[in-house]
């Protein structure tokens, strides 16, 4: 479906009047980036002249003043670019809160008083689903234990699944290579890309379930290439290499129609994921109410940044389903991993059939890359949301003086 990506961020610095800032993205496939970039600028001046202090007092407020002003808000609501650039200025104000509290940012929230989670989430169209007084009530039953959890996380990480081994294209060889490697770094979870070809599909799901063995888990990806029909019969014809998932059978939009899948897939023991363009809180909420999805996966720059994160995975928690993020891109994993922390520590004290998603590539621009042991994110230490880029990466690519665009200008 995106064929020829070309991986790219809308970059967000906020300054203050003392020495800490704040840092946030949102992740582009390259063309349209500019356009985010406008819909941040049109944004700033919500943002410029304010106190941090005055911002966190009232995060739901300042969170509905970005995400519904006016006029703005036209050109949304709460979806498509007016909704990434709105994330990617969010991320920055999380980060610039975790850096003056001297804390990463899954450390702030871990530390945070119920009530006060709470009250940095936007309740409106949800409540229908998930009520204020539910989520307190979630996180007020998930104290217990917390303290072990969160030592546990710090010991042992949180587990990830790898996707950089089945990128369709890739020759069998390479594969098979990419299979071992992974293999003897202790990787357990594997995903492939399907939806090209069927005939293709089968050969490379059997070479990569024989190579990872029947213990190991193995998921499928088709990013949105089938109608419902279709996606249901080529599935279907998977079903002997036994994933776990198949993640974005259809278009994203499409609640019923994953609805649809999941319900025919469901004898055949194979979920549905889906979640990484999910315009907002209110479609998760419909994709739980229908029993459209058997796995969450959030994205920490589609939705409106923590905050709206933050709704999503309690109503997950209420509906029982798994949080399973997406990530790679630019910056993904290094922003998520902080909010599937706070999930296992603070949510839903559970990890089964929960992963986080891993692609090793692109982790060089960033100050704080994510660490990764025996196949499990480590909890970043350094205060932050880990969004913030090496300079000389960002004096490198930035678009269009940048170097490295000049000389593809060339």
């Amino acid at each position: 479906m995106h064929t020829d990506p070309d991986y790219s961020a809308a970059y967000v610095v906020i300054n203050t009047d003392s020495n800490v800032k704040g840092f946030g993205l949102t992740f582009t496939l390259g063309k349209g980036t500019d356009i985010v970039v406008c819909a941040v600028k049109a944004l700033s001046g919500l943002v410029i002249g304010k106190s941090l202090q005055d911002i966190v007092g009232d995060f739901r407020g300042f969170y509905r003043l970005l995400s519904s002003d006016s006029q703005m808000r036209w050109l949304g609501p709460e979806k498509g670019v007016i909704h990434l650039a709105t994330a990617a200025v969010l991320n920055a104000v999380w980060d610039l809160w975790a850096r003056a509290e001297g804390k990463p940012l899954w450390k702030l929230l871990v530390d945070m008083d119920p009530k006060q989670i709470v009250s940095c989430i936007d309740f409106r169209y949800i409540t229908d689903a998930l009520t204020e007084e539910e989520a307190l009530d979630i996180l007020i039953k998930a104290q217990e234990g917390k303290r072990h959890r969160e030592e546990q996380m710090l010991k042992q990480g949180y587990p990830a699944y790898t996707t950089s081994c089945a990128w369709l294209g890739y020759p069998d060889e390479q594969l098979k290579q990419l299979c071992r490697d992974a293999l003897q770094s202790g990787w357990t979870k594997y995903k492939v890309k399907v939806g090209a070809d069927l005939q293709d599909d089968i050969r490379r799901c059997r070479l990569i379930r024989d190579m990872i063995g029947p213990r190991n888990s193995l998921m499928i990806d088709a990013n949105q290439r089938w109608d419902v029909s279709e996606a249901i019969s080529w599935v279907s014809k998977l079903a002997e290499f036994r994933p776990l998932w198949i993640e974005e059978p259809t278009s994203p939009d499409d609640i019923l129609g994953h609805a649809a899948i999941s319900k025919a897939l469901a004898p055949l023991g194979i979920g549905v994921a889906t979640g990484e363009q999910c315009h907002n809180r209110v479609m998760f909420k419909q994709f739980l109410q229908a029993s459209a999805l058997q796995f969450v996966q959030i994205d920490s720059c589609r939705l409106g940044s923590v905050n709206e994160n933050l709704a999503v995975m309690l109503m997950a928690h209420k509906f029982k389903v798994p949080v399973c993020p997406h990530a790679g891109g630019v910056g993904l994993c290094e922003l998520v991993q902080h909010l599937i922390l706070f999930d296992y520590i603070c949510v839903s004290a559970d990890l089964s059939n929960r992963m986080c998603e891993y692609v090793d590539h692109l982790h060089e621009h960033f100050t704080c890359p994510v660490l990764i042991e025996n196949a499990h994110y480590m909890p970043p230490k350094s205060p932050g949301y880990s969004c913030e880029m090496v300079e000389s990466s960002v004096l490198k690519h930035q678009y269009p003086d940048g170097e490295a665009w000049k000389t593809k200008i060339a």
